[in-house]
């Protein structure tokens, strides 16, 4: 159930927010009365986003940005700032997810520095430049996305480590920032019905029996969390990392239903 009121004035930016997580995140803010500038290196997609967003009346702009690139960054910062008046919210969704080679020992040093670079230095960056304003607003909150593959090994080195890394990053920046009066968290989904799995229904069919919860996430799920924790009702809330996963990370159903075949359950 959204709260129309709940963001009302505040002004948010979303990196990565073209598509999936990204495009959840923003429509959620959106539709809680938030402001959002919807950021990605995919600027058309970005603006068809936004403009969905304002068809429904709500109040979205697109903006071009690269969490690779320090100056792509900062502009971004500069005219969430500028549009709306002040930051209060950011949201690091932008991540990048190279496939394993066969043999770890084959793994090319451009395919790891791509994946830390854009899903943990990316959101470093982003934090990084929107500290000052976050800090102005005097309810500033910093919501990143992480992954279970930064919890538990489910393949993807350097994404992994990417995802693990943001954890650290939240806890470190959080105890940093709370002097500043800005919050810092994490919310860690797991498997997410998103573009990433088009086409590949039967996994997602396959994946589905090892949540508990018996079935994958939608974005809708964890922009729902993320809202939570960028709201003043997390307001006693930082340096914490929510797990939204289906219970896939505290039950282990292959396990559970291996005894129960075995009759000793």
């Amino acid at each position: 159930m959204t709260d129309p009121t709940r963001f009302a004035e505040h002004a948010v930016l979303v990196t990565g927010g073209a598509r999936g997580i990204g495009a959840a995140v923003a429509r959620r803010l959106a539709e809680e009365g938030g402001r959002v500038l919807v950021t990605d290196r995919d600027l058309p997609e970005a603006e068809r986003t936004a403009a969905g967003l304002r068809r429904q009346g709500l109040a979205a702009e697109a903006f071009t940005c690269d969490v690779a690139d320090r100056t792509a960054v900062e502009a971004a910062v500069a005219r969430a700032v500028a549009a709306f008046g002040a930051l209060d919210v950011l949201v690091n969704c932008a991540a990048h997810c190279t496939p394993d080679t066969p043999l770890f020992e084959e793994d090319p040093d451009d395919a790891w520095a791509r994946d830390l670079d854009i899903t943990l230095t990316g959101a470093h960056r982003c934090c990084r430049a929107a500290l000052p304003h976050l800090a102005a607003s005097g309810r500033g909150a910093i919501v990143s996305i992480g992954s279970v593959n930064g919890l538990h090994d489910f393949g993807n080195h350097a994404y992994s480590a990417a995802k693990a890394g943001l954890g650290s990053l939240t806890r470190t920046l959080a105890g940093h920032a709370a002097a500043r009066g800005v919050r810092v968290n994490l919310v860690v989904p797991g498997t997410v019905r998103t573009s990433a799995w088009e086409g590949r229904d039967d996994d997602l069919e396959a994946v589905r029996s090892l949540y508990p919860l018996g079935r994958v996430g939608e974005p809708e799920d964890i922009a729902a969390a993320v809202a939570f924790l960028a709201s003043r009702d997390a307001a006693w809330i930082t340096g914490t990392t929510l797990v939204v996963d289906g219970g896939l990370t505290a039950v282990h159903t292959g396990f559970r239903a291996a005894v129960r075949r075995s009759g000793r359950a």
